[in-house]
Parts: structure tokens; C-alpha cells; sequence
């Protein structure tokens, strides 16, 4: 079936032609002759990006009547975001119905402005339900007469606390009304709204219930949890492309990993509940324009996003609650193009892995965490594709070209050749030389089976004089160590990391070998030093005390540095 075989009006059918629209995705081929041809109320159940706004936005555009003064549609939805994006939509399918006209009523913008935009007769109100029930105290919004309700997004509405406005705005409309209902999960609380403000609604899934979209793979990585960082810097190294989302737990997890990002050169920003509206508006406006490549955000504060073409969703974090699992990754792998869905996990979280696949229905493939030389390659690579298909303007580079070649004429073919690679390319070379596979390290807190040979191995202490303030992690100093001695078989205990200098334990059968290897060496342009240190007491020296105080202070200055941007 397509849209000219559904009995829509000719306006609405020149509109979405104009919008390219030929075939309806199959929320829309089940939910658009639900409404226009039955009188019940209706659920739809669908993964976010499926077309459902078009799914109910054409019938309820068909059916509002030209005559009527009123409004006769309103339409709920969680944040002001969505709110906009579906009034947007509205308006372009109603170009050529002069008689309609849409408003959009949220939170964060002028009611006064809003208020007099009612008084305009709009035959569709769009709104987030804390203003919608503000207006209709304060009888701006007169609803006892609406034709149709549209709740969209239901169970975010219900996740973020808008139960009891639901259900105030929901008394105030006509028993007569339709309601039309859309969710990508269906939680108890759904159900309990279906049972008492439903009249005998048909049920319409795509795809099988909280199930995750067909076109959205899923991957995840297991690593010890002081490594989360660094394994996510390495998946998105190995993806040079990557647009997409990082979820957090906290906010200020969210912080903290955005401002990591951003003072190591990532193209990154967040979102998180302490921004204005403004901005807010003004990080969300550069995501979609793809100035920022990477949006780092909590999932209360990314509720009601819509962005296209986001090519990853990467769960920092795995959220506590499963069917948050749905609704982030259903945010890649939209308009029938594909996407990818990573989880950065601890071995412990493995059990949610299992209860995700059953959960979706989806298989999820383990991976291994991308290593030094398969970044530096892959980064190489994307490079040479982007200046083979670069548009070259002639006519505005051939003035210089002179210059260029009396500049450059020193140099053969091979040699500018690495020259010019080695200009956006040095860096990922200088990070990752000295970089070991995240996927071999063991968390040495740990006690578990695999373990065991690893405690029971006669470790020597080490101090060297380098530490956070040098960018040093533990996954680099074991690099450094393997680097330098050119062994990986020597095995690692305890590493405390503090600002100016670390400890860290080795296998003592190596003890020369490291004291010696290290003998004019730099890290980050520094002069490393190593020697033995004393051995541990259960008193921690006056040094370490006051360095571990520094680190905190030095963080603590940083968040507050970074911690705010408009």
C-alpha cells in the first residue's frame, strides 16, 4: 500500500510528496487506516525513528474539521525538543491546508508569548505536559472539546515524573475524544493508562515488543573499570567518522568525561540538567549541525532528542533500568540506515548483557578493545579516503600553486608524501606507542579464579617520577614498562597513580631489567626515572598524603575550570 491508496486528502498527499515520501514505513502502513477508518483509540508500539509522527500526523491533520473554531487536537509529548520537531513536521504537512495552523506549547520560552498564540485559534496544540496543564489553569487552553488526543513517547512521559499531569490534563478532556498512543516499551504504568482512558484501543506492534530495531547492531567491550576512560577514547579513535552519543550514569560522570574529552582535542560537548535552556539550545543546535561529533549526556537530560544520522550510541555506562537500553540505541540506525550500539562494561555486568539480548532479541557481539596499531592504521587510512575525495577548487588554488611548488620542490614524491600524512597523523602515533591491549589487563584489586596466579606472583615496588599531571594511566605505564624492557610477560601488582609521581609493583624476577631499561628515557618529553621504592607500610608517607591531596585539589580546580560553557 502507499500513501495515495489511503484516502488521504489531495493537500496532505502534495505536501509529503514534496517531502519525498513514497512508501510508508510500516508503523505508518498499520496506524494511518487505524485512524481514518475505525473509531477506536489506538497504541502503537514502535522503536523511536520509525516514522510515527507522519503515523499520526497525516490522519489528524485528514480529519480535523475546517468549519470548527476550536481546537480539536492535542498533542503530548516529554521535552521541548520532540515538541518542536513534531510541530515542525506538522506545519510541513499541512503547507498546503491554509486552514490549519500548529502551536507549540513548553516550558523554557515566554508563556506570554505563548499565550497569545492561543488566542489565534489554532486547530493543534504540540506541548510538554507541565506547560499543557499551566495553560489549562490558567484557561488559556480550553480542551473540554478536543476531538483527539495523541500521546507520544508515553513511557518517557511516565519516566521522567509526568504521571500526575497525565492524569489531570487527561480528566479535563471529553469521554467522546480518541487517544491515540505511542511508546516504544510498554510498561505496567502504559497498561494502567490504556485500562482507564481507552476505549477499546487496537494494539499495533512493529517489530516485536521492546525488541531493538533490526537495523542497529550491537557491541560491547569488557574492561577493568580504571580503564573505562581510556577504552572509550580507543573506540572512538578506531571509528575516525564516528557522530554519535555518550551516555552517562551521572551528571557528574557526564562532566568529568566530557571535559577529558574536550581538553584532549575530541570534537565533544554535554548535556547534562544544569545547563539553561539557552544553553542547552546552543549545544544542541551545533550537535545537529554536526559541529560537535560527540554529545556526552545523561538520559534524562538526551529524553526527546531526535537527531539524524547519528552513526553511534556508546553506553559508558549500562543503565540500571533494561528498557532505557531500548530507547538508546533505537536512537542510531534510523530511516532504514544502520547503526551501532556500544556498551563499555566490567566483567560483572556480563549478566545484563545476557538479560539485554533477551530482552531485545538481539545478539550482542563481543569485541576486543581496538589496540594501538589498528587505531594508527585505521586513522591512516581515513585520512588517505578524505584527501583522495576532497573537492579540489581549482580556480581558487592554482594562484598559489607557484609558490606551493617552489616551496615544496626540495622534497621527492615519497617524502612530501610523509610529510603531509604525518601532519594530522603524529599524534595518534606519539599516543599509541607506547599503548598495551586493554583486554589483557587484569584489575589486580581482584580476587576472582583468574586471579589467582597473578597475586600469587613476588612483586617489587617501584617509584618513577611521572604521574597524572603527565597524562599517565595505568594502561600507559604498563605500555611504557613492556616498551622500554621489551617484554609483555612481565606482570603487574598494585599501581597507585598520584600527580607528580607513581608507585607501582612488578614481577621481582625483572628488577634489573626494568632499573636498567630505564636509562634515557622520556615520557612526554620528560626524563623518566625509576628506582626501587620502600616497601609498603601501613602508614602512607607524608609525600604520598600531600600528593594525593594535590590530585584531588588539581581535579577539583579542573571540573570548576571546565565545569560550566555556554
Amino acid at each position: 500500500m502507499n500513501f495515495t491508496e489511503m484516502g488521504l486528502l489531495p493537500e496532505i498527499l502534495h505536501a509529503i510528496e514534496d517531502l519525498g515520501f513514497i512508501t510508508p514505513t510500516p508503523i505508518q502502513e498499520k496506524v494511518i487506516p487505524a485512524i481514518l477508518n475505525q473509531k477506536n483509540d489506538v497504541i502503537g508500539l514502535a522503536q523511536t525513528g520509525t516514522g510515527k509522527t507522519a503515523a499520526f500526523g497525516l490522519p489528524v491533520l485528514h480529519q480535523n474539521n475546517e468549519e470548527n473554531q476550536e481546537i480539536e487536537t492535542l498533542i503530548l509529548c516529554p521535552t521541548r525538543e520532540l515538541c518542536l520537531q513534531i510541530t515542525n513536521d506538522l506545519m510541513d504537512y499541512a503547507k498546503y491546508l491554509s486552514h490549519i495552523q500548529t502551536v507549540a506549547i513548553y516550558g523554557g520560552a515566554s508563556i506570554t508569548n505563548q499565550i497569545r498564540q492561543l488566542k489565534d485559534k489554532p486547530k493543534l496544540v504540540v506541548g510538554t505536559p507541565g506547560r499543557v496543564l499551566d495553560m489549562i489553569k490558567r484557561k488559556a487552553l480550553k480542551i473540554s472539546n478536543i476531538k483527539q488526543l495523541v500521546l507520544d513517547e508515553a513511557d518517557e512521559m511516565l519516566n521522567m515524573g509526568f504521571k500526575d499531569d497525565l492524569d489531570a490534563i487527561l480528566e479535563s478532556t471529553p469521554p467522546e475524544k480518541r487517544i491515540f498512543l505511542f511508546s516504544a516499551t510498554m510498561p505496567i504504568e502504559i497498561r494502567d493508562i490504556a485500562l482507564k482512558y481507552m476505549h477499546k484501543p487496537e494494539e499495533i506492534t512493529v517489530g516485536k515488543r521492546n525488541a531493538g530495531a533490526d537495523n542497529v547492531f550491537h557491541h560491547f567491550y569488557v574492561v577493568s573499570p580504571h580503564d573505562r576512560y581510556e577504552a572509550l577514547k580507543r573506540v572512538v579513535d578506531f571509528h575516525p567518522d564516528i557522530y554519535g552519543i555518550i551516555f552517562c550514569r551521572t551528571k557528574n560522570e557526564t562532566k568529568e568525561v566530557a571535559d577529558k574529552l574536550m581538553m584532549e582535542g575530541y570534537n565533544a560537548d554535554t548535556l547534562h540538567g544544569d545547563l539553561s535552556q539557552a544553553q542547552r539550545d546552543y549545544v544542541m543546535n551545533r550537535f545537529r549541525l554536526k559541529h560537535i561529533q560527540l554529545l556526552v549526556a545523561t538520559d534524562v537530560a538526551a529524553r526527546g532528542l531526535d537527531v539524524s544520522d547519528l552513526t553511534h550510541i556508546i553506553n559508558y555506562n549500562l543503565p540500571d533500568d533494561l528498557e532505557v537500553y531500548t530507547h538508546r540505541s533505537g536512537r542510531t540506525g534510523r530511516a532504514g540506515k544502520d547503526g551501532i550500539s556500544i556498551s563499555i562494561i566490567a566483567k560483572r555486568e556480563i549478566a545484563k548483557i545476557n538479560s539485554l539480548e533477551r530482552t531485545t532479541s538481539k545478539k550482542f557481539e563481543k569485541k576486543q578493545i581496538p589496540s594501538g596499531n589498528e587505531i594508527c592504521e585505521k586513522q591512516l587510512f581515513s585520512l588517505i579516503d578524505k584527501v583522495e575525495t576532497v573537492e579540489v577548487d581549482e580556480t581558487q588554488i592554482d594562484r598559489y600553486l607557484p609558490v606551493i611548488y617552489q616551496k615544496l620542490a626540495w622534497l621527492d614524491r615519497d617524502v612530501l608524501i610523509k610529510h603531509f600524512v604525518s601532519i594530522e597523523f603524529n599524534r595518534f602515533l606519539n599516543y599509541y606507542k607506547n599503548s598495551v591491549d586493554l583486554s589483557e589487563i587484569k584489575d589486580s584489586t581482584s580476587k576472582r579464579k583468574e586471579d589467582i596466579e597473578f597475586s600469587e606472583t613476588d612483586f617489587t615496588r617501584f617509584h618513577i617520577n611521572i604521574g597524572s599531571k603527565n597524562k599517565l594511566n595505568a594502561a600507559r605505564l604498563m605500555g611504557l614498562v613492556n616498551d622500554q624492557t621489551k617484554n609483555r610477560k612481565i606482570k603487574f601488582g598494585k599501581i597507585e597513580i598520584l600527580n607528580k609521581f607513581t608507585i607501582f609493583e612488578a614481577d621481582s624476577s625483572y628488577d634489573m631489567l626494568i632499573l636498567k631499561s630505564f636509562r634515557d628515557c622520556f615520557f612526554e618529553g620528560i626524563p623518566v626515572r625509576v628506582e626501587k621504592a620502600k616497601p609498603m607500610t601501613n602508614t602512607r608517607s607524608k609525600e604520598s598524603i600531600n600528593s594525593s591531596k594535590t590530585f584531588k585539589r588539581h581535579n577539583k580546580d579542573k571540573r570548576r575550570k571546565f565545569g560550566k560553557r555556554k
